[in-house]
């Protein structure tokens, strides 16, 4: 039973993607992916963390955890359940999670990087998701949105420390992404050979997942996020990240984003405690350890702080003109300005 936590912004994403896109031939290879698909996982990863309101998501998210235990139970092979929400659960809730499998031989995957890339990251996807918190409150403490877009879910050393107690350390696997220079698929080849699968019986992408929006219009987007309405989560995926994010504002010049330098020193202190305590624990690591205390690649950028009045009206200024499009496009007055729309 390989349980694949997060952290979240580590390339979950890009790993999820071919995992999915070759569901079928993985189970005809004896892996299975419990559930209809992604989703269902991400319903149970917040349904195992007790979340209130689930079913305002859909009325089958409530269950979703007991469903997949359900079906890998029944399978006779390995089962893989993947998705990062899964790392914010508490330690008694992952304690409950590995004992669910009762008669499976349970393997922690993590995927990790160092903490100022995870961070700087994982805000910019809590403000494609909704959030008008600032970074400076989030270092703070004050959480993006759910646990999922917090210093909870970003803290390498303190999930491992709530999901590693009651499993030996060569069944929890640690998976450094790789930097540059590194083969695109290498982050692919270590997950597979976690899970005793041929890497290249199976495409990987080529191209980025989930690119990174520029600093500007990442604060651009979190001042608009303070006029919206509220949104269920299937409309913010909707608008807010799908169209406003990652369609129209991704489109815009990007310049990269990074931390303020008064907040290097607790990165370096996470990174730190987190290639510490996977070296005392003697927890298998495929990648370089050494790359979660180098000089991390969320740090190097502009700060939020230096983004100046002028570059925020130009690119709110660009984000009203190709709505102005779209919605005179939805009148059938003139072509869409893109096919999909």
């Amino acid at each position: 039973m390989f349980l694949h936590i997060g952290l979240p912004k580590t390339g979950t994403t890009y790993l999820q993607q071919v995992v999915w896109a070759n569901r079928d031939r993985l189970r005809s290879a004896g892996l299975l992916l419990p559930g209809f698909g992604h989703r269902e996982h991400l319903w149970a990863a917040l349904d195992l963390q007790e979340r209130p309101r689930l079913a305002r998501r859909h009325p089958d998210a409530p269950g979703a955890w007991q469903r997949l235990v359900d079906q890998a139970a029944r399978h006779p092979g390995d089962v893989l359940v993947t998705h990062e929400f899964l790392c914010g659960a508490s330690a008694e809730q992952a304690s409950r999670a590995i004992a669910a499998f009762t008669d499976a031989e349970v393997h922690l995957v993590v995927t990790a990087r160092d903490a100022a890339s995870v961070v700087s990251a994982g805000w910019q996807e809590s403000v494609k998701n909704g959030s008008t918190v600032d970074l400076d409150a989030v270092m703070a403490g004050k959480p993006a949105g759910g646990p999922e877009f917090s210093m909870r879910t970003w803290d390498l050393a303190g999930v491992l420390e709530r999901w590693t107690p009651d499993l030996p350390a060569d069944r929890v696997h640690v998976l450094v992404m790789p930097g540059a220079g590194q083969p695109r698929d290498l982050h692919w080849r270590h997950f597979a050979e976690v899970l005793g699968i041929d890497p290249d019986a199976y495409d990987a992408p080529v191209d980025a997942v989930n690119p990174a929006l520029g600093i500007v219009q990442i604060e651009t987007l979190r001042l608009v996020n303070k006029h919206l309405p509220p949104y269920s989560a299937q409309e913010r995926g909707v608008w807010i990240r799908g169209y406003l994010a990652e369609d129209l504002l991704a489109r815009q010049p990007r310049e990269r984003g990074g931390l303020p330098e008064r907040h290097l020193a607790r990165f370096a202190e996470l990174d730190r405690s987190a290639t510490a305590l996977i070296a005392d624990r003697g927890f298998h690591v495929l990648g370089e350890l050494s790359a979660l205390t180098a000089d991390g690649g969320g740090a190097t950028g502009r700060e939020p702080d230096t983004v100046t009045a002028d570059e925020l009206l130009e690119s709110a200024s660009r984000l009203v003109a190709d709505i102005v499009a779209d919605v005179r496009a939805c009148t059938g007055d003139v072509p869409p300005r893109r096919g999909n729309l």
